[in-house]
């Protein structure tokens, strides 16, 4: 990997050749033309003929380069992602565009492109960032390079988890296109992209400015001391009227992309289509707009403060995020105060900032040359790095967001914004200041009212993370993450705080299996959140300068929530929620969980607060529960997200625990697990069962909870025996229960429950007496008839597919239930699936037999297991334990809820159990499988007690990393459940002045 930058020659040398460029632009946003713009002008600024293929408007190019050697070929070969809207994505759409676009037609586009590129006799294709033109340019035996700051297999890669992993295929075609690639040249602000074999970081690439700020500013007719504000989403989007009071007095807006048809405010002022933005961002002092990389580099190039509002589902977005806010340039506005019109806070901190981006923006140039050399025959070679470089991009950010401990002095700092120790256990999100290498905060800052730390070091990480927020300016220079400035001013520190801790769960045995009332063992992890909440007077609480604005604008105070979440950037989502506590009312009563769930839903980067704030509308749902007080929430929580350790029902469990601490609501563990599922099924839409929440609630250390989910009975606590250890392994590929593939799962599952009770039913009105009885009389016979008759009709109303024995269902149903039915077909023969928290779709089809027999067999081997493990303390025990985890794993798999990483990990267990070693030593470890909700996640193993085992757990997370460059994260130990834990009431130590 090399980085060239500033020392460039100032003009792309004449080469002796006259060369032939074919550079291909993603169908994706003017951002991508626009940069290209800049390395295209360059190369015909040194004679060169460029053809480029793009679905953009010619006006883009000819504005800027008006010569021969410029070439338009107006041709779509993928389509980037379809916006619902300005903000967000369709990550269905999106895949299914691409397949139609760029899949179908595949080898159409082939051969259309390879006799295209030696029809102009091209000596180099450049692609920003079209994945086929890598492929086609490799057919044509022509050399290839790309120039961009992201890739469509990183990008599309979240897209699948929730459209489901049929489209996976689409990501392995790209990577697999982009595989033929010679190099790539990477822009500042870049993603993960370890499909590129090679790689050469460029500065930032920006367009140039024509005029000076004063220029532009006469041509308008604005003086020089106006405050003004460039309005740019990328065209303006239907609906959105704007208003004159949205802007400060004396302030005036520059709207890019309005419609002829739309009339504006005297404040605000239409620019023409073909407007040139980065001479008006220049002149302006401020930007208002979503983020893409045209507008983020360009912002940082001309130190313009940018106002920027989440797009949903675009991938790209944080890293730029990061970048801007590094650089000191970028404030984010909720998307409820755009849409509102709350703007003038926003505005006014935005003129405060001082942007401070002073690193090379001569990126096209830098690119042009590069461009020509590798055009003209030279090899880059890269550097000695480029191969951990590009194994390094798929850990420290993973596959889909996720971040992976550790990283090294080579990644930028707007890359990675918390520095880790490498490690192999996550590090913790707690933060401490340290002054002259002592720490200066404390747990003991915190008088403990009531409660107990219970010695757990984490709740004391919490409390001196708290500590370290008192007294913390939010106006320092020091740099501060966005969420710990504003949880610094969340909380009156002279008024008591409530804590509560809820752990993670590891699914030992039972998984999917809960929501079809079978028997669970559920381990509670070390892993926990930590959820503080302080009560206030409206009129008291501390508000941050939006809120406070908006409740100015609404007539004064009234109960407000307000919540900040730690570990924000780790998952793309933002780090605040506030909302008014009457948006929860519908009169005198609450609002409807279908309303509620609506109401989360309109912003997804805020969509994480259902889980915190959709606790308060079940307690007053179900509880009748009263909120008049605002209220101020901090979640901080170390279980990590996606990796099927339920950190959504941790978050639940402790906040909804804080919350009744704080208001004196007396809750059992149970209840509250019961409760805080509501939460999960009904306003965030998961259809989870509930031992998640169980675990989280009821659950003790080094116990495994044995829970019959009929609906949460909670059946004894198992004693993990001395000589047998769980851990979890992370596969690195993220898990939704949210997802499609766990849903229609789940739907199948209803499905062949309907189907048993119906035929159950048929053969019981068959079994009835309609005949004279036979001539031998045979009582047996009549007694096993009516046997028969009593299975019937248990098994005609049967509530949850546990209850039906294996021998029974293999013995009389099995042969019927269908390997799959479509939606329709089913609904048309059985009416409905009777599952209050999914919906059958017509259109669809849903596999049956194998969602049915699975809870079927899964109960029994719960069952087996946990009789198992008081078995003599033998191999031929842990051999037994192990095969039922296995059989598990592989019934999820037939489900269609498996994923190529988890298989990878049990499959490496298998083969560090059965390998022959020369001391002929017996195994250590003995069985693996797949957990929660599946489809990606982490896979439970177990083994003996003993170093040899974790020396092996080390060994396969080794192997693991090795071939998919992702070190997975172990889980292992634990920790009480929020029942056990209680919770904590504290207050801040007064400070006595020294004499």
């Amino acid at each position: 990997m090399r980085i060239l930058g500033g020392g460039v020659e100032a003009a792309v040398s004449v080469p002796p050749q006259h060369l032939v460029f074919a550079y291909y632009i993603t169908g994706h946003g003017f951002g991508h033309a626009t940069r290209a713009l800049e390395v295209v002008r360059h190369l015909i600024a040194a004679g060169h003929d460029v053809h480029v293929v793009t679905g953009a408007p010619e006006f883009v190019f000819t504005t800027e380069i008006k010569s021969p050697n410029l070439h338009i070929r107006k041709v779509l070969l993928d389509c980037g992602a379809v916006q619902a809207d300005a903000l967000t994505v369709d990550r269905l759409a999106s895949l299914e565009k691409y397949h139609e676009t760029a899949v179908v037609p595949r080898e159409s586009i082939l051969r259309t492109e390879v006799e295209w590129l030696n029809s102009i006799k091209a000596d180099l294709v450049v692609s920003d960032v079209v994945p086929v033109a890598c492929r086609a340019a490799a057919d044509a035996g022509i050399r290839s390079v790309c120039v961009t700051n992201f890739s469509w297999d990183f990008i599309y890669s979240e897209y699948v988890v929730a459209a489901g992993h049929h489209h996976r295929s689409i990501v392995w075609q790209i990577a697999e296109d982009y595989s033929h690639c010679e190099f790539l040249l990477r822009l500042p602000g870049y993603c993960p992209m370890p499909a590129f074999r090679d790689v050469i970081d460029v500065p930032l690439v920006v367009r140039r400015l024509h005029k000076s700020r004063s220029e532009v500013r006469k041509e308008l007719g604005i003086a020089d001391d106006v405050k003004m504000v460039i309005f740019n989403f990328g065209g303006q989007p239907a609906g959105w009227k704007l208003k004159k009071e949205w802007l400060p007095d004396g302030w005036l807006c520059l709207v890019c992309g309005a419609s002829e048809t739309e009339e504006l405010p005297p404040n605000f002022i239409k620019l023409a289509k073909d407007a040139y933005t980065p001479d008006l961002m220049a002149a302006s002092d401020c930007m208002l707009g979503k983020i893409g990389y045209g507008t983020v580099s360009e912002a940082l190039a001309y130190k313009l403060p940018f106002v920027f509002v989440r797009r949903d589902y675009f991938n790209e977005e944080p890293f730029l995020r990061n970048m801007l806010e590094h650089y000191q340039c970028g404030i984010e506005m909720i998307r409820r105060d755009l849409l509102t019109g709350h703007w003038k806070p926003y505005l006014r901190r935005a003129v405060t900032l001082q942007p401070c981006y002073d690193h090379p923006i001569n990126g096209g140039q830098v690119a042009a040359h590069i461009l020509q050399d590798t055009a003209s025959g030279k090899k880059y070679i890269s550097g000695k790095l480029s191969g951990a470089r590009r194994l390094r991009d798929a850990i420290v950010l993973g596959y889909q967001l996720q971040r992976s401990p550790g990283r090294d002095i080579s990644i930028p700092d707007w890359y990675s914004l918390s520095e880790k120790e490498t490690g192999v256990r996550p590090a913790p999100t707690y933060h401490e200041h340290e002054v002259n290498g002592s720490v200066e905060s404390s747990f003991e800052d915190f008088e403990i009212l009531h409660g107990d730390m219970q010695g757990l070091t984490d709740t004391m990480a919490f409390l001196t993370s708290l500590s370290g927020l008192v007294g913390s300016d939010p106006r320092s220079p020091e740099k501060q993450s966005r969420e710990r400035v504003a949880a610094s001013v969340l909380f009156d520190w002279e008024e008591e705080i409530f804590v509560a801790r809820a752990p993670g769960r590891l699914d030992v045995m039972g998984g999917i299996a809960d929501y079809s009332g079978s028997l669970v063992l559920q381990m509670p992890i070390r892993e926990a959140c930590h959820v503080a909440v302080q009560r206030s007077s409206p009129s008291k609480q501390n508000l941050w300068k939006h809120t406070q604005a908006r409740q100015l604008a609404n007539g004064g105070a009234v109960p407000l929530l307000q919540i900040v979440s730690f570990g924000s950037e780790l998952s793309n989502r933002a780090p605040t929620f506030d909302m008014d506590l009457s948006d929860f009312m519908d009169g005198d009563k609450p609002i409807s969980y279908d309303k509620a769930r609506e109401y989360f839903c309109q912003d997804p980067s805020q969509k994480w607060a259902a889980y915190v704030a959709g606790t308060i509308l079940v307690l007053m749902t179900e509880l009748g529960a009263s909120f008049t007080d605002s209220m101020s929430i901090l979640v901080s929580s170390s279980v990590p997200e996606g990796k099927g350790v339920s950190s959504s029902a941790s978050v639940e469990v402790a906040s909804m625990s804080a919350i009744a601490a704080a208001y004196g609501l007396n809750i059992t563990p149970r209840d509250l697990a019961i409760l805080c599922q509501k939460v999960e099924n009904h306003i965030v839409g998961a259809p989870c069962g509930v031992m998640d929440q169980m675990t989280s609630a009821c659950g003790e250390a080094n116990k495994l909870l044995a829970m019959v989910c009929q609906p949460a009975e909670v059946k004894e606590l198992v004693s993990i025996p001395t000589h047998i250890r769980f851990w979890g392994l992370d596969s690195g590929i993220r898990h939704s229960v949210g997802g499609t593939d766990y849903g229609s799962v789940r739907v199948g599952t209803y499905m062949g429950r309907k189907m048993i009770k119906c035929a159950a039913a048929d053969l019981l009105s068959q079994s009835l007496p309609s005949s004279p009885p036979t001539q031998s009389g045979d009582t047996n016979c009549d007694e096993y008839e009516e046997h028969g008759v009593d299975l019937l009709k248990s098994e005609a109303s049967l509530e949850y597919l546990c209850n039906l024995p294996p021998h029974r269902y293999e013995a009389v149903y099995a042969r019927d239930i269908p390997e799959i039915i479509t939606g329709d077909a089913f609904l048309v023969k059985y009416g409905d699936h009777n599952d209050s928290v999914t919906i059958v779709d017509p259109k669809r089809s849903y596999s049956v037999k194998a969602p049915t027999k699975h809870p079927i067999y899964e109960n029994f081997r719960v069952e087996a297991l946990k009789a198992l493990l008081t078995a003599d303390k033998t191999d031929e025990q842990l051999s037994a334990l192990g095969e039922l985890m296995y059989q598990c794993h592989y019934s999820y798999n037939a489900c269609g809820l498996g994923s190529d990483g988890t298989d990878r990990l049990v499959n490496l267990v298998q083969e560090v159990q059965h390998r022959k070693n020369s001391q002929n030593e017996g195994p250590s470890l003995f069985g693996a499988k797949i957990t929660g909700g599946g489809s990606g996640g982490s896979v439970c193993v177990i083994g003996k007690n003993c170093l040899k085992s974790s020396e092996e757990i080390f060994e396969i997370q080794k192997r693991y990393k090795a071939a998919t460059g992702y070190l997975p994260v172990v889980f292992e130990g634990s920790s009480p459940g929020a029942g056990k834990f209680g919770y904590l009431k504290i207050r801040r130590r007064s400070t006595q002045p020294s004499a």
